[in-house]
């Protein structure tokens, strides 16, 4: 767009992720996440699931009844090992490792089919831990649906009812699985039928249905899962899960332990009938597995305790984990209202949050203690203020007027200043681009407002990635263009440039960089005051907040009117002067607040610095944004120096 302006962006984007420590922290990894593990993990998952589901057709009291089967059990467990071998290195990778080994002796000496299928299931609890895969449906699956791929996929080899004669099923070596076969049903999860769905299995008839999506396939899972269980069974496990029996609801406490938890795993604590029986009704039935989860405040202590114990076993992968979801899962969803309602209280919620993940991360146990201790006070005056009468209209009014202030000039600093720019070259053409794609970020902000309100809530991780690489993107095409404006108003030369090499450089491409700019920047801001807005619109003092809203707007437009109108007047070279230094701030300030955000979502390391907490100019008391912010300054001075020199008189 700005001749060199690429390089430029490729530099800022190398020196950021070696000064910063990109990915170091844990990623989020809830029991439903989306977070693609290697390959090999999950192809190791199915081996040693293979291995603890088959085991009992090739031994039995001892001895082999099947020299097939055996074989194939010694090669999984040999194939496990070598497998491990490839993932990535990790902490856990030797407890893992040893949990094979005994897998593979019990193997060898034909132990009982119970102690092996123990131990592949906790070699496979080791291997999700450290190398997390989706164990769950990102949502409740649709057994209807699943019903429906069933007849269309699946019916022709396993059978209308799953007993595995299907019209197909004829001659095909290995025979069809009988879904309705007990005992392998006993001994497979969700999770397992889930894997074999996506992947196939080699050496049999059974394709890969890769091609269907990620829903269906879990609803496919989730109903063949059922084909073992008949009514009776299921009407018995709802009277079971209705006594809130403690044991009951700790054994299937989320959708994750339903899709991991075996039947022949939950008979050790439940009893054999009782396991039966609450495993067909709930694979029927999931929702009411998520109806009595614990959600914020609740969920966010439960996590921290859970973090805590964790680092006390020396599991500070998990550690990391937990208290990743103590704030995204559980405290963040809430994150909004108590911004509304007392801000500064919100700031010491981060603030120990960071710290309690960055003791965590040291492994500093009494720092995370103290951390943790210092949450529960907090989470104890924001359980308390939640508790209070609903907001004030006048506090409604002030918070819609400072949320939509605060979020607004930032993103109309950047667009104003690519209108001012675009009229100063006289080129309309393309100022065009920059009001499309303002305007479009308020479509999408409204768009965003109708799902944050009436469909689902945004938040947790995808709220922070979504503002944080936005500002990074921004902060990199800020500076880009701040150098870029700096070295032609140093040089003097603006009148030529803008005359003889504008119509050159600013092409339909780069149109089209400014509309994804001006985009970029508004709906970052529009993302964020949204979510604000929806949880000032749960206090119900609706006419306050609209009048917040419409005084904002009109002190909005009047600082629009005086920018537009100083800009004007202003000499052309003193203007982009100004300009130029300017955006180089505004990127500095984004980019703090861009790697504050990718801390929250877990993308960055957190290192606590003893250094103020200034939101307004992107500063945050952590090595990780103070770095940033450096990088991006002395990027900006070393350029404005360059250009200086560039322009002096040879």
């Amino acid at each position: 767009m700005f001749g060199r302006g690429t390089v430029f962006i490729r530099l800022i984007i190398a020196i950021l992720v070696l000064a910063s420590g990109w990915a170091t922290a844990q990623p989020a990894t809830p029991a439903t996440s989306s977070i693609t593990a290697p390959a090999n993990a999950r192809q190791l998952w199915q081996l040693l699931d293979y291995v603890a589901v088959d085991y009992d057709g090739a031994v039995k009291d001892g001895k082999v009844v099947s020299e097939a089967e055996y074989a194939e059990m010694l090669d999984f467990t040999e194939n496990a090992a070598r497998q491990l071998q490839e993932l990535p290195e990790h902490a856990a990778k030797p407890r893992i490792r040893g949990t094979i080994a005994e897998l593979r002796k019990a193997v060898e000496s034909k132990a009982a089919a119970e102690e092996v299928a123990a131990l592949a299931h906790r070699a496979n609890a080791e291997l999700i831990a450290a190398f997390p895969i989706p164990v769950a449906p990102k949502s409740l699956p649709d057994l209807a649906r699943g019903r429906s791929l069933y007849a269309e996929r699946c019916a022709s080899c396993h059978g209308a009812t799953g007993h595995g004669d299907g019209p197909a099923a004829a001659g095909l070596d290995p025979p069809p699985i009988a879904f309705t076969d007990a005992e392998r049903a006993r001994a497979r999860s969700l999770m397992a039928l889930y894997q074999v769905i996506s992947q196939g299995v080699e050496g049999t008839s059974m394709p890969p249905f890769d091609t269907l999506s990620d829903d269906d396939r879990w609803a496919l899972a989730f109903y063949t899962g059922t084909l073992a269980y008949d009514d009776a069974m299921r009407e018995r496990g709802q009277v079971l899960w209705a006594k809130n029996d403690a044991a009951v609801k700790a054994r299937f406490a989320d959708l994750a332990a339903l899709t991991t938890t075996t039947e022949a795993a939950a008979a050790e604590t439940l009893g054999a009938d009782a396991a039966r029986d609450l495993t067909a009704y709930l694979r029927m039935n999931a929702a009411v597995v998520d109806a009595g989860k614990p959600s914020g405040l609740a969920l966010a202590r439960s996590r921290l305790k859970e973090s805590l114990d964790a680092l006390h076993r020396g599991d500070k992968a998990n550690a990391t984990r937990l208290g990743l979801s103590a704030y995204l899962d559980g405290f963040e969803p809430i994150e909004p209202v108590v911004g509304a309602r007392d801000g500064t209280l919100l700031i010491r919620v981060e603030e120990a949050m960071l710290a309690y993940r960055s003791a965590v991360a040291k492994g500093a146990t009494d720092e995370a203690e103290a951390a943790a201790a210092t949450l529960g006070e907090l989470f104890d005056r924001v359980d308390q203020m939640l508790g209070d009468a609903k907001a004030d209209p006048m506090t409604t009014f002030i918070g819609a007027l400072t949320i939509l202030l605060r979020e607004g000039v930032e993103a109309l600093l950047i667009v104003i200043g690519m209108v001012a720019f675009l009229k100063k070259a006289n080129r309309p053409d393309a100022l065009r681009h920059v009001h499309l794609g303002w305007i479009s970020a308020l479509a999408a902000g409204i768009l965003t407002w109708g799902v944050a309100t009436t469909l689902v809530d945004i938040s947790g991780a995808s709220r922070e990635i979504t503002e944080g690489l936005g500002a990074i993107l921004a902060a990199v095409i800020l500076l880009s263009v701040g150098l870029w404006m700096h070295q032609k108003s140093a040089a003097g030369r603006w009148q030529e440039y803008l005359k003889g090499k504008l119509s050159a450089a600013l092409n339909r491409r780069s149109a089209w960089a400014l509309f994804g700019l001006s985009f970029v920047a508004v709906y970052r801001e529009v993302f964020e005051t949204v979510l604000f807005y929806s949880a000032l619109a749960s206090d119900g003092n609706g006419g306050a907040l609209a009048a917040g809203f419409g005084v904002a707007v009109v002190l909005l437009a009047i600082i629009a009117w005086i920018l537009l109108r100083t800009s004007a007047r202003m000499p052309i070279g003193r203007f982009f002067s100004i300009t130029s230094v300017l955006v180089a701030i505004l990127a500095v300030v984004l980019i703090g607040k861009g790697a504050a955000a990718l801390q929250e979502a877990g993308w960055l390391s957190v290192n606590p610095l003893a250094l103020p907490r200034i939101e307004l100019l992107g500063m945050y008391p952590t090595l990780e944004t103070a770095v940033a912010q450096v990088v991006v300054a002395l990027i900006a001075i070393a350029g404005f120096a360059m250009n200086r020199a560039s322009a002096r008189p040879r």
